[in-house]
């Protein structure tokens, strides 16, 4: 079953949308029904929109109406979650003719169990065999992966696609230490499950996106991920770490390394520096 999503934003020509969406993400290659288009728009897309949760942070409401997405991350050239990120890729790929499914996950699903399940939004996309994408996993997939068991190097991330059983399938990723991981089964997504892990995600207490800043890009084989106060590079050869100082130095990397342009986000020191220490004493 493949899901059908929405048109784009109203006043908006389908082409205009798509044609701006290309460009926001720096896709120049012709576009055909094809693994090398699904492949180059994956690409471009993670290197040009960061993973990052700033309006959770300044308590703004975030949305998976494709309308807002777009305004979001196309108009105000933003970057998002998993629900904006996979929304708008499914969108625009649905729109170039991909036949394209909505899946649901369960982020570390592996230590919380079911009640995981929606956490998480990614696509499988239907071409001469299954692909699964995902670009709002932080940027540790660099490119589609066949849908089938086996390992992947996505430097600097090791990647593996396996059955877990009962129709599950687990997603894990490596950058040194422990996997970190999401599972799923290959079918439509329950929209109800992603529409209440919206909320709860931006909303409760005890989630990471409303305890800490995180933002995330991949450009090539480095990976940029800023976690409150400290800013990793992580390559296939070395990860350096760095510790910013101040409101002001965060709002410079946010420009000067994820190309976000959010200077309200130097007001948010108190509690970034305060979750710091909570963290690391």
């Amino acid at each position: 079953m493949i899901s059908r999503l929405p048109p784009p934003p109203a006043a908006v020509s389908a082409f205009t949308a798509l044609d701006a969406y290309l460009r926001r993400i720096g896709y120049e290659a012709p576009c055909a029904v094809d693994h090398a288009t699904l492949a180059g728009i994956v690409r471009t897309h993670i290197a040009a929109i960061p993973f990052e949760n700033v309006d959770v942070l300044l308590q703004r409401r975030v949305s998976s109406a494709l309308p807002a997405i777009y305004d979001k991350l196309v108009v105000r050239k933003r970057g998002g979650w998993c629900f904006e990120q996979n929304g708008l890729l499914g969108w625009a790929l649905t729109a170039l003719g991909f036949p394209v499914m909505r899946i649901g996950g369960g982020v570390m699903r592996v230590e919380r169990g079911d009640a995981a399940v929606g956490n998480h939004l990614a696509l499988i996309v239907m071409l001469d065999r299954p692909w699964l994408v995902d670009v709002g996993f932080g940027g540790s997939l660099a490119e589609p992966i066949p849908f089938a068991e086996g390992r992947h190097d996505h430097a600097p991330f090791d990647i593996a696609l396996k059955p877990i059983g009962e129709g599950w399938w687990r997603f894990e990723e490596w950058i040194g230490g422990m996997p970190f991981s999401w599972d799923f089964r290959p079918e439509p997504a329950d929209d109800s499950r992603l529409a209440a892990h919206l909320v709860a995600l931006q909303t409760d207490p005890a989630s990471v996106f409303v305890q800490n800043l995180v933002v995330q890009r991949r450009t090539g084989t480095t990976h940029l991920a800023l976690r409150g106060r400290v800013l990793t590079e992580s390559t296939p050869w070395a990860r350096e770490k760095r510790l910013l100082m101040s409101g002001e130095e965060i709002v410079a990397v946010l420009g000067d390394t994820f190309g976000l342009d959010l200077p309200e986000v130097a007001g948010m020191w108190p509690s970034i520096e305060a979750r710091h220490r909570d963290l690391f004493g």
